[in-house]
C-alpha cells in the first residue's frame, strides 16, 4: 500500500471543472485517447531503451536492492509481485531483495519467498524508533488526530498503522541497517503487476544519465489528506533561500483568485498546528505564516511512490533530512494523513532539477486500479523466450502463466514498450482525470510531436 490515496482520486469529480483552462484542454486531450502515444521532449529526460534488446548480463551490476515492506499476512500479494518482477526483469539481472517488517517474519514467509527467486534475500525488522509515535510527540494528541480522520472518513486516515508506514517511508526506510550497504533502491509493493519486459538495467541507466529519482506514474492527491503539507514544504524552500531548479513548478498551482477573496473555509486560510512559538520544544521549527506562500498553492500532484527507483544518498543527504525533520515536527503525519508520495515529491521539487528525474515511460506497471502501460515500439520488438517461474511447481500452471505473455499487444506509432501486454479492465493513467502527466510534460520541455 502506497503513501497516497490516488486510487480513489482518479475518478470523475465535478470539482475538477473549476480548475484552469489548461485542465479543460487536458480533458479534451484525454477524450481523444491518443495522449499516451505522443512523444515528450528529450530536453531534460528521455526513454532509456525504446523497445527490446537482448539483456546484457555480462556487465557489472549497480549496488542496488529491491525493498519490500510487508507483513506475514501479505504473503500471497508479495508472491504475486515477486513473480512479476522476476518474469519481466530480475530472472536476467538477479538483484537482491530486502524485506522489512515492523514485526517478525515467520519461517513460512521467508521460505516461500526464497522459493520464488534465486536472488539473494534478506529479512529485517524495523526498530521501534523508526515505526510508531516519536518520543517527542504527544501520543494522546496524535491518536486523537488519527481517530478524527477516521470519523471524517478520510481515506486510510483512521488507520494508525498507515500513518506509521507513511512516516517510515518518508524519513526512515533508507536508514535501516540492511540498506546501509546499498546505493540504490527499487520499491516493490504487494499485489503489483508489471506489463512489459525490462531488458536493460534501470539502475545502471540511472547512473549513466546522472539521474536521482525515477517514477512511472504521477497523479493528484486527495486535498483532504494534505491540507497543510504545502505550507511547510514551501516554508522550507523559503527559509533556506532555495531557488527552483525547474521541478518545483510541477507541483504548484497559482490560483487566479485573490487570496483576500477566498472564503474563510478555504484550506489555505487554515492555520497550521503549532500556533504559539513559545510552545515549541527544542529542535522544533518556527510558526509558519499561513499567508506567506508567495502566492503559490499545491496542485496535489506527486510521483506515485509505490514504484520508485532512487539514489539512497539523496534521501540520506543533509538537505533531505532537514526537509523531513521540518515536515515531521509539524505534526502532519498524525493530524493529517500525509503520505510518503507527496513528501518525496515536494522534497524533489525543492531540492532537485528536472534533469535529475527520469520518467520510466517504457515500464508498464499496475497497483490497485491505477496503471500505466505503454504501447509497444514499432520495429523494436524481439521474440520472447519462454520463462517458467521456478516457484510455481505445477507444470500445467507454469505453462499457463507463461502462455499469457506469449502474444504481446500490437505495436503503435511512438510506442516505447518491449513485449507489453496491457490489462483491459483499467484505463491508461495518462488519459485519466487526476493524472499529472501534463504537469510533467510542461516542466520537462513540452511535447516533441503532435
Amino acid at each position: 500500500m502506497s503513501g497516497s490515496s490516488a486510487d480513489m482520486l482518479l475518478v470523475p469529480d465535478t470539482s475538477f471543472i473549476s480548475w484552469t483552462t489548461v485542465y479543460a484542454w487536458r480533458i479534451s486531450t484525454f477524450n481523444t485517447g491518443i495522449f499516451n502515444h505522443r512523444k515528450i521532449s528529450d530536453k531534460y529526460d528521455k526513454v532509456f531503451q525504446t523497445g527490446c534488446q537482448i539483456p546484457d548480463t555480462t556487465q557489472p551490476r549497480a549496488n542496488a536492492t529491491f525493498v519490500v515492506l510487508a507483513r506475514n499476512k501479505e504473503l500471497e500479494g508479495v508472491i504475486e509481485s515477486i513473480k512479476s518482477v522476476e518474469r519481466h526483469f530480475n530472472h536476467w539481472y538477479h538483484y537482491p531483495y530486502t524485506f522489512l517488517n515492523d514485526g517478525d517474519f515467520n519461517q513460512t514467509f521467508m521460505d516461500t519467498i526464497r522459493n520464488h527467486t534465486s536472488s539473494p534475500v534478506e529479512f529485517g525488522k524495523i526498530d521501534p524508533s523508526m515505526w510508531g509515535f516519536p518520543e517527542w510527540a504527544d501520543k494522546s494528541w496524535a491518536k486523537e488526530g488519527i481517530a478524527r480522520q477516521g470519523d471524517d472518513a478520510i481515506m486510510y486516515g483512521g488507520m494508525e498503522s498507515y500513518h506509521h508506514m507513511c512516516r517510515f517511508y518518508s524519513g526512515f526506510f533508507y536508514k535501516h541497517e540492511l540498506l546501509q550497504k546499498y546505493d540504490w533502491y527499487w520499491r516493490v509493493e504487494p499485489e503489483i503487476k508489471y506489463y512489459c519486459d525490462i531488458t536493460y538495467d534501470p539502475f545502471v541507466k540511472m547512473i549513466e544519465h546522472n539521474k536521482t529519482y525515477g517514477f512511472t506514474i504521477a497523479v493528484k492527491e486527495l486535498k483532504e489528506t494534505v491540507p497543510n503539507i504545502f505550507r511547510y514544504a514551501s516554508a522550507y524552500k523559503r527559509m533556506n533561500n532555495l531557488t527552483s531548479k525547474g521541478l518545483w513548478e510541477m507541483f504548484v498551482d497559482r490560483p487566479e483568485e485573490d487570496e483576500d477573496f477566498m472564503p474563510e473555509t478555504d484550506i489555505r486560510k487554515k492555520p497550521p498546528y503549532t500556533l504559539d512559538p513559545a510552545k515549541l520544544e527544542p529542535g522544533q521549527h518556527p510558526f509558519i505564516d499561513p499567508e506567506a506562500m508567495e502566492g503559490e498553492a499545491y496542485n496535489m500532484c506527486h510521483f506515485w511512490s509505490n514504484f520508485e527507483i532512487a539514489r539512497l544518498d539523496w534521501f540520506r543527504s543533509k538537505e533531505y533530512e532537514e526537509f523531513f525533520q521540518m515536515m515531521d515536527r509539524s505534526g502532519g503525519f498524525w493530524m493529517e494523513r500525509w503520505g510518503d508520495a507527496p513528501i518525496h515529491s515536494l522534497a524533489a521539487g525543492a531540492l532537485l532539477g528536472v534533469s535529475d528525474i527520469h520518467y520510466f515511460r517504457d515500464i508498464g506497471y499496475r497497483h490497485t486500479t491505477i496503471a500505466h502501460c505503454p504501447a509497444n515500439a514499432p520495429a523494436r520488438q524481439l521474440d520472447r523466450e519462454p520463462y517458467l517461474h521456478p516457484g510455481t511447481h505445477d507444470k500445467k500452471k507454469q505453462l499457463e502463466e507463461d502462455d499469457y505473455w506469449a502474444t504481446p499487444d500490437k505495436t503503435k506509432e511512438n510506442g516505447v514498450g518491449c513485449r507489453c501486454t496491457c490489462d483491459t479492465d483499467v484505463p491508461e493513467v495518462e488519459v485519466k482525470q487526476g493524472s499529472c502527466m501534463i504537469e510533467w510534460v510542461h516542466v520537462a520541455g513540452g511535447w516533441a510531436s503532435p
